[in-house]
């Protein structure tokens, strides 16, 4: 996915669900921050998107440029409408979001979350696909070990703290270990 590809279904959901803002959560909220970034971090074909005021709208963009539909044939991207409870993020997120597009003439905008709370959401759901991703964001020093560990106290009650400081640190010793050169501060 590009960033312009973004654009497209920010625009969509915007059309779809009447509703101006929309937060996208997934992996391709990377492009919030870094429009054009390595192709291992784009690879997905979907954008988890979901309508900030009303996220119950969500269904709406499943139906209609969901996975499999018309638009995602079209296109070869499509959106998928979550939950405002599909990733786990700091308390603090909101003040760490990029707004795509940056024009406020645009018929919609979405509120891509920041580097070190995709990275933290992924954290949390540590699938081998999470990890890659997360290895990929430290070795294009797209933020800090440092950064995200110090995150972690940020994150709701229902996160198991410790084990997730764990698994970032086993994660960037294995990156490590692979040859990675990824900087502590």
């Amino acid at each position: 996915m590009r960033r312009i590809d973004l654009e497209h279904l920010i625009r969509a959901c915007s059309e779809i669900t009447q509703e101006y803002e929309l937060v996208v959560i997934g992996s391709q909220a990377i492009l919030g921050t870094h429009p054009n970034p390595p192709a291992e971090l784009t690879v997905s074909a979907e954008a988890d998107i979901y309508p900030l005021n009303n996220p119950a709208l969500s269904d709406l963009i499943d139906g209609a440029i969901g996975e499999g539909s018309v638009f995602h044939e079209t296109n070869g991207y499509y959106a998928q409408g979550v939950d405002i409870h599909t990733a786990k993020l700091p308390h603090d997120w909101r003040d760490r979001v990029v707004r795509v597009p940056e024009a406020s003439f645009a018929t919609g905008v979405g509120y891509c979350i920041g580097v070190l709370d995709l990275f933290l959401s992924k954290a949390v759901a540590g699938r081998t696909k999470d990890m890659e991703f997360c290895t990929a964001l430290l070795v294009h020093q797209y933020l800090r070990p440092s950064e995200a560990l110090a995150l972690v106290k940020n994150m709701p009650p229902d996160v198991n703290q410790r084990a997730l400081s764990a698994r970032i640190r086993r994660w960037l010793a294995i990156a490590r270990d692979a040859g990675h050169v990824i900087p502590e501060g």
